[in-house]
């Protein structure tokens, strides 16, 4: 077995327990021990699966690879970061490991964008894709570093980022999964139609979720 194989095993392993973790803690109650022990889970095997992404994506240089490790690192990573920032802007400032994420995701964003700009010149539609993500990126990091700052926009901001981060990385795992099995589909389907899919029919309910959870912040609290 060489590297390649050994950690493409490790991304299968990871994206797998992570498509099934995040399934069962989306249709399922929120906030109990059960729901805790489960999220645990799809941490930890969607953390591998976003390292062993960016391991093959430099041993088999693929935009797909690249993408679905930066996000899903990004989207676990702050999701569960935020757990532990429910003082921003009262009495904690967030670590230095906080910002080097965002500012990471800023920079990867921009690329995206410029990519994505230049995949467009070419004629190349998946730079579709790479806008897309781009801007979804820079409006992670927007909300970020306003949060970093004491600027949040709601009060129980924590628990719409982790609701909203958490739920993005397991449209990153749908994916994933779309983008390699498409091929076995019954018809074919384009490619960008089968990256954006997932977010598509899953971003109205991160949306519905928002609305439903978010306590604003008063005037006088800003």
């Amino acid at each position: 077995m060489n590297l390649f194989q050994l950690f493409l095993m490790l991304h299968i392993a990871g994206g797998t327990a992570g498509l099934i973790t995040g399934t069962i803690n989306l249709v399922r109650k929120k906030g109990d021990k059960n729901h805790k022990l489960v999220g645990k889970i799809f941490t930890y095997g969607m953390l591998i699966a976003g390292v062993s992404s960016l391991v093959l994506s430099v041993l088999h240089p693929s935009y797909f690879l690249f993408i679905v490790g930066v996000f899903t690192i990004y989207l676990v990573g702050t999701g569960n970061r935020y757990i532990y920032l429910k003082m921003l802007g009262v009495n904690q400032q967030p670590l230095l490991l906080d910002w080097a994420i965002t500012i990471g995701m800023l920079i990867t964003a921009v690329l995206f964008i410029v990519t994505g700009v230049i995949h467009l010149v070419n004629q190349n539609n998946f730079g579709i894709v790479l806008l897309i993500f781009g801007v979804l990126a820079l409006r992670f990091t927007k909300t970020d570093i306003e949060n970093y700052r004491g600027k949040a926009r709601v009060k129980n901001y924590w628990l719409l980022v982790h609701l909203q981060r958490l739920t993005g990385a397991y449209i990153a795992a749908i994916t994933a999964f779309l983008v390699v099995n498409a091929k076995y589909a019954p018809v074919e389907l384009p490619p960008v139609l089968v990256w954006l899919l997932p977010t598509a029919i899953l971003l109205p309910l991160i949306i519905t979720w928002s609305k439903r959870y978010k306590i604003e912040v008063k005037t006088a609290d800003r």
